[in-house]
């Protein structure tokens, strides 16, 4: 039963619950965590940890998509990216993170971000980026726009993908348009498609099952959310919390699971995951898998050069989202903010051992076991 409360006369709304306001409540039963599993598989393809990597410029580089699937993740590449618009990304994106150094006005780089994405995708750096990627033996994912979907997707088939994204703040199954352009009907879209896609992102469980309803075989939560990303407050005024949100996404997912007799489609959380600790509590909700940003963004690998921001912090009329620096000082690589040692004592490092020590305290050896662990909302 849903808690409604009243916020005014006539008035209702809903009760929700960040990930922050739930904890996670071990079970009777402890493991090693040597004996934790945290392979997943969408569609055909396996990994060894639930992680990917959030579409942005700040980790959209061919490199670091190669490194984080060589540590069992998976890297998205933004098929409407910088990398798919310039020859000399790292230059510029250089130039952009000394803007945001020392320029004293904070809309200074997000201007100079909008410029650089004025440019036009081109298809044959879009080609190069996704040729290195699959060279290199690690499965190979990129995000289109919603708007961009129709027109940029064959060429990404010509070139050979393995995974479609198709990624924006709020997606749905259906779209109520104006003017002589015909919205994108996702059914019919992935239906004549060979690859699997993932679409998202959504909120609430209604839009999650429609979304799973047009044969996605995963389907984004969330918003993306993280400091800098102005969507849920300041611009748009949108948001569920997390917590609230995978969990009825996760409810979607067993009714269609019911509804079609055994198709499952996976729920990747998107937004609010800084530390391990959120991590764990994003799988706990019913997540099987998460997307990260600025946890990632950490890494020396990372092409941001210790700043991250959303990938929508470039559009061009309405961003939302914000430059933010990461790390001051000397940054870990990508295995230590994954894998460790790590010696922050507040679980920005060590993702990877945190959520499996998390799950072994817990007593549960695999991802869809720890699903059902008992969980508390803070008073």
């Amino acid at each position: 039963m849903r808690d409604l409360v009243e916020i005014g006369m006539g008035r209702t709304a809903r009760r929700t619950y960040e990930l922050d306001d739930v904890d996670i409540v071990p079970s009777r039963r402890t493991r090693s965590s040597k004996d934790v599993s945290l392979s997943w598989q969408l569609d055909a393809y396996r990994f060894d940890i639930p992680i990917l990597s959030h579409p942005t410029d700040a980790l959209g580089s061919p490199d670091f998509a190669i490194e984080l699937g060589r540590r069992g993740g998976l890297g998205v590449i933004n098929g409407e990216g910088l990398w798919a618009r310039h020859t000399d990304v790292e230059t510029k994106l250089a130039e952009l993170v000394e803007s945001a150094e020392k320029d004293d006005d904070p809309d200074a780089p997000i201007q100079k971000l909008q410029a650089l994405h004025q440019a036009p995708v081109q298809p044959d750096l879009l080609a190069e980026v996704v040729a290195k990627v699959r060279a290199a033996g690690v499965t190979t994912a990129v995000r289109v726009s919603p708007q961009s979907a129709r027109a940029v997707t064959p060429a990404l088939l010509k070139i050979g993908i393995d995974l479609l994204v198709v990624h924006g703040t709020i997606i749905s199954a259906e779209h109520v348009g104006r003017g002589e352009e015909e919205p994108l009907n996702l059914k019919t879209f992935i239906a004549e498609l060979d690859v699997p896609v993932v679409a998202g992102g959504v909120s609430d469980h209604r839009t999650a099952l429609h979304l799973m309803r047009t044969g996605a075989a995963g389907v984004i939560v969330g918003y993306g959310s993280m400091a800098g990303a102005t969507t849920t407050g300041e611009v748009l005024g949108i948001g569920i919390p997390m917590a609230t949100a995978i969990a009825d996404a996760a409810a979607a997912r067993r009714d269609y699971l019911d509804e079609t007799g055994g198709r499952y489609v996976h729920v990747i959380a998107d937004g609010d995951i800084a530390t391990s600790g959120h991590l764990a509590k994003a799988i706990a909700c019913g997540a099987d898998a998460a997307v990260l940003g600025a946890p990632l963004a950490l890494a020396a690998e990372a092409p941001g050069g210790g700043w991250y921001w959303p990938s929508v912090a470039a559009h061009p009329s309405m961003p939302r989202g914000a430059m933010l620096p990461v790390s001051a000082g000397e940054r870990p690589s990508l295995e230590t903010v994954l894998s460790g040692p790590s010696d922050d004592p507040y679980g920005s490092l060590n993702l990877v051992g945190g959520l499996r020590r998390s799950m072994a305290k817990a007593g549960y050896s695999d991802l869809k076991e720890f699903q059902r662990v008992g969980l508390s909302v803070r008073a």
